[in-house]
């Protein structure tokens, strides 16, 4: 086990507040070249508060933010926590359906969106009378911004306050919404630090996402330490060394297929000239870790977590290549079979999680009480994923029990892209599975039976996607079947269509295989 010690009662808002009045002149992160201090941004905080508490909204009142990766996302972050309100992360690349759905689900009270997302929002907003818009972009978040009240907003934040629902990949159904309090997310925040060793001084390059869970835990956990945030627009694969060295970067982050993109990059004699001591996250691939470590010279500390505890449950901080590591000391962990049983080592079996720090368990799914109770089994959370354990207790993932898809370090809801593809005029069936790619997480097969007597194209199918889809949710395989296997209450069996691409259809070859 890997010890981890949750500060005492402090919340978020706390930190921030103690932060800015001890060392305003700190520099929490940099953004084309602007240096933002601790101080002003606790200033920047207190103003879009209070703006959004003169709106009429109170505390847990639920907020959408579709923003960019910029300082003013962050400082809407920490606005609601200060504020008591409750985050709804948006993707800024949905469009269509999906991006109706976190709005039809959640319900928010107002939303806060950039200006450039207006199109895509404008048919929402013609429904949703009610829900209050603050455009960034727009004289009104300028105005928040350098006219508004900078002192602290008047309201108190206790810290099992509910301050986020953070949206989590649906494997049977829809995506729903895991309730995340500011004690969770702080722990989330904490397992980082434990993680990647960062202390004060540290430096991350920062290209996460904010409506992803990782970018929100990062911008947290550089409040509780003293790390400056050096924030990219995207991450780049030919231009990121260069960011490292001109940055002094001490410690990057990878999700997903990160580490085997940089690897695949042509060698230069400046690749060990890079100053990172460590590169930490979850979905490092075995056969990429000692090349990878080798190559640039950096330590590797791989860890395992989900939306549903904090952002780590495990961490590898000094165990061997290619294991998860030791669970950390907020939780214990079990792996067991089909029937519930502990599994010996060697052998995979499902990753169960139970709490055993207070306020750290499943907080549940926001207003779905059955998928929440299905989730636990005798006060443990079932993940779906799998693991085997070694003989000295070290863990290694061995991939997921239930269906879901994780592409380019996002998780994405099977159902989600099924419901929209089956709304083809040809389609009339439609299953989505995950093949292996070559980048360490998913590539997206999506098998299709036609209506009778019509006939469809798969580059047709796939370019009518990209009109309806976010370029991460269209399939890069396209298999046409005429019969589904199914159970006796005729749900398809996915786990009988075949992962293998041989032969399929491939959106990146751009040919059509016979």
């Amino acid at each position: 086990m890997v010890d981890i010690q949750l500060p005492a009662e402090a919340t978020i808002r706390d930190v921030l507040e103690r932060r800015a009045a001890e060392s305003p002149g700190d520099i929490y992160c940099t953004s084309a070249g602007r240096e933002y201090t601790i101080g002003e941004i606790d200033a920047l905080v207190n103003r879009v508060a209070n703006g959004l508490l003169a709106l009429g909204l109170q505390p847990g009142d639920r907020v959408a933010l579709m923003l960019p990766s910029h300082p003013d996302h962050i400082v809407a972050i920490l606005a609601l926590c200060k504020a008591g309100l409750v985050r709804v992360p948006v993707n800024s690349h949905l469009i269509g359906a999906a991006l109706e759905y976190p709005f039809e689900r959640f319900e928010p009270h107002a939303v806060i969106a950039d200006s450039q997302y207006a199109a895509q929002l404008e048919p929402i907003l013609a429904r949703q009378h009610a829900m209050k818009v603050v455009w960034r972009g727009k004289d009104e978040w300028q105005q928040i911004l350098q006219g508004g009240d900078a002192s602290p907003p008047p309201v108190t934040v206790q810290p099992d306050d509910i301050l986020a629902l953070t949206p989590s990949s649906g494997t049977t159904g829809a995506p729903k919404g895991v309730v995340k309090s500011d004690r969770t997310i702080r722990a989330g925040a904490v397992a980082v630090l434990r993680l990647s060793q960062a202390t004060a001084g540290s430096v991350f390059l920062f290209w996460e996402a904010l409506h992803h869970g990782a970018g929100v835990t990062v911008s947290i956990a550089a409040l509780l330490e003293k790390i400056k945030l050096v924030m990219i627009d995207r991450f780049s694969a030919s231009s990121f060394w260069d960011q490292v060295r001109s940055n002094g970067v001490t410690h990057i982050h990878y999700l997903g297929g990160v580490l085997p993109i940089l690897l695949k990059q042509p060698p230069n004699e400046r690749d060990r000239d890079n100053g990172v001591k460590i590169a930490w996250g979850g979905g490092c691939p075995p056969d990429v870790w000692q090349p990878f470590s080798e190559r640039f010279g950096v330590q590797m500390r791989e860890g395992y977590g989900l939306s549903e505890m904090t952002t780590f449950v495990t961490a590898n901080v000094d165990g061997p290549t290619g294991s998860i590591g030791l669970p950390l000391s907020y939780f214990d962990i079990r792996l067991v079979d089909d029937e519930g049983r502990d599994v010996p080592a060697g052998t995979a079996g499902e990753i169960r999680i139970r709490n055993r720090v207070p306020g750290l368990h499943f907080l549940g799914y926001f207003r779905d009480a059955k998928a929440s109770e299905d989730s636990m089994r005798d006060g443990w959370f079932c993940t779906g994923d799998l693991a085997k354990r070694d003989e000295a207790g070290y863990l290694y993932y061995s991939g997921r029990k239930k269906e879901s898809l994780r592409r380019r370090g996002i998780n994405i809801s099977a159902w989600e892209v099924e419901r929209v593809i089956a709304c083809h005029a040809n389609v009339e069936e439609c299953a989505l599975v995950a093949v292996p790619s070559e980048l360490g997480d998913d590539e997206l097969k999506i098998f299709i039976r036609l209506k009778p007597g019509v006939s469809l194209q798969a580059e047709d199918l796939v370019a009518w996607c990209r009109d309806k889809l976010p370029h991460f949710q269209v399939p890069r395989y396209v298999a046409f079947i005429d019969e589904f296997p199914k159970t006796p209450t005729l749900r398809i069996r996915k786990m009988e269509l075949s992962r293998a691409t041989e032969g399929v259809w491939d959106a990146e070859k751009a040919t059509h295989v016979a």
